[in-house]
């Protein structure tokens, strides 16, 4: 990547995460938790949503250097005991965050393939891509890869969360057992190549599937 490819990742990175991020304040607020609301979380404004460090820092030294780090956003808080249904409504809470990646993904592939030139196999029109379509393209990658990345069953990523809410008390139990070394099992499984191996095919199948790989 050059520096303007850098910067494109970045702002896109950022931009997707603080819809995510309002995802889960939005679901929450829906389900009767206005935690998130009130401390002005439920808003696409990334600066509610930025860390500095899990959001700006990292992201980039990984996007310069291909140095293998998680990033990550700030949380939006959940307060269960404003939640109906705790368990199956935090499943929820978690499962909107991916669901809005998604969503965006299938939004940008849905602006490529109308776009001139850039339909599914034009290659000759991919190769000189405006910055514009280019931010498109990062766009619907990154989404993808946030989504499935974010689905991974180790809390505290939001797969991890799904998993305690529609589990059986003995399985939760175990998931949340897992809660203090999720980032150390996340970079095991990086480092060993297992974590691109499970994330790899699905992100693949996704992007085959709308058209842009």
């Amino acid at each position: 990547m050059d520096f303007t490819q850098v910067l494109i990742a970045l702002v896109v990175l950022i931009a997707s995460l603080s819809v995510h991020e309002a995802a889960h304040a939005w679901t929450a607020d829906q389900l009767g938790d206005p935690t998130a609301r009130n401390l002005g979380r439920l808003s696409l404004n990334p600066v509610v949503h930025v860390d500095p460090i899990g959001t700006l820092l990292f992201p980039l030294i990984a996007l310069m250097t291909n140095v293998p780090l998680i990033g990550w956003a700030k949380p939006v808080p959940v307060d269960f005991r404003h939640l109906k249904h705790p368990k199956r409504d935090f499943a929820i809470i978690a499962a909107a965050g991916p669901t809005s990646n998604l969503v965006m993904a299938v939004v940008g592939a849905g602006v490529l393939a109308v776009m001139p030139g850039l339909e599914p196999g034009a290659i000759a029109g991919r190769e000189v891509m405006t910055t514009a379509v280019q931010m498109l393209d990062f766009f619907v990658l990154i989404n993808v890869l946030l989504a499935v990345f974010n689905m991974i069953p180790v809390p505290p990523l939001d797969g991890g969360n799904v998993l305690l809410g529609v589990l059986p008390p003995p399985g939760a139990r175990v998931i949340e057992a897992l809660r203090p070394y999720g980032f150390l099992i996340l970079y095991a499984l990086m480092l060993t190549g297992v974590l691109g191996t499970l994330m790899g095919p699905v992100a693949y199948y996704v992007l085959n599937l709308l058209g842009v790989r």
